[in-house]
């Protein structure tokens, strides 16, 4: 499947419809598309990750090398 021919032969569709309704459905199917991921987390994960990112800040990081080392 070549997709930049798909996206061709997709846009000279929609240019050539005059129908409201498909239109609409095409456009609610890339609206869906946009989730957000940070709305689907719960408040644990979200939490996590804020802690997670902080720590970064800070510089409350490790080396994954020298983390790993010991156990190779």
């Amino acid at each position: 499947m070549d997709i930049q021919a798909e996206k061709i032969a997709l846009t000279q569709l929609l240019l050539q419809t005059e129908d409201v309704t498909i239109i609409k459905k095409v456009k609610a199917i890339f609206n869906s598309q946009k989730a957000d991921f940070w709305e689907e987390l719960t408040n644990e994960q979200k939490e996590f990750l804020e802690a997670s990112l902080k720590q970064a800040d800070e510089g409350d990081v490790h080396d994954f090398k020298e983390f790993i080392e010991p156990y190779l």
